[in-house]
């Protein structure tokens, strides 16, 4: 019965050692596969942030042109915008000319207008005989509205 016993525990000895054997082939296939999955996931990864940062560069180029272009814009923006202040000012100074001028003027009519008759009585309007265009300074006393200035005087 010993010989029986000895040789069964014998063969289950060596059943468990097929079968460890087998067990350790199947964890190294797994521990390959899950090695081989690993790096392809690695290697997806790494294609991913390549990818995402050539995006990243691609949208540095864009937004410096963009950058650029609006710099341009603006820099023409600002020298027209000096040109028309630079406009305005000279149009400033020629309505304020203008202006005085007209005060000027009013201020001479006024005191033609007030002087009529103090050196005798008016003379009519037109005389065909004065030449009427001779004298303008004359005439200009029977004038009774002041001169007015206009918007539209100062266009070109």
């Amino acid at each position: 019965m010993a010989s029986s016993s000895g040789t069964s525990s014998g063969s289950s000895t060596l059943q468990n050692s097929g079968s460890e054997e087998e067990l350790q082939a199947l964890m190294d296939q797994r521990k390959r596969k899950r090695m081989i999955s690993n790096r392809e996931s690695a290697r997806r990864s790494r294609m991913r942030k390549q990818k995402h940062l050539d995006d990243l560069a691609s949208l540095v180029t864009q937004l410096r042109n963009e950058n650029h272009q609006i710099l341009a814009s603006v820099n023409l923006t600002t020298q027209k915008y000096l040109a028309v202040e630079k406009e305005n000012s000279v149009l400033r100074a020629q309505a304020n000319e203008l202006g005085h001028r007209l005060e000027s003027l009013n201020e001479i009519v006024d005191f033609l207008n007030a002087t009529n008759g103090v050196f005798g009585p008016p003379a009519p309007f037109f005389e065909p005989d004065s030449g009427f265009f001779n004298n303008p300074l004359k005439n200009m006393a029977y004038l009774s509205q002041p001169i007015m200035a206009s918007a539209d005087m100062f266009q070109y």
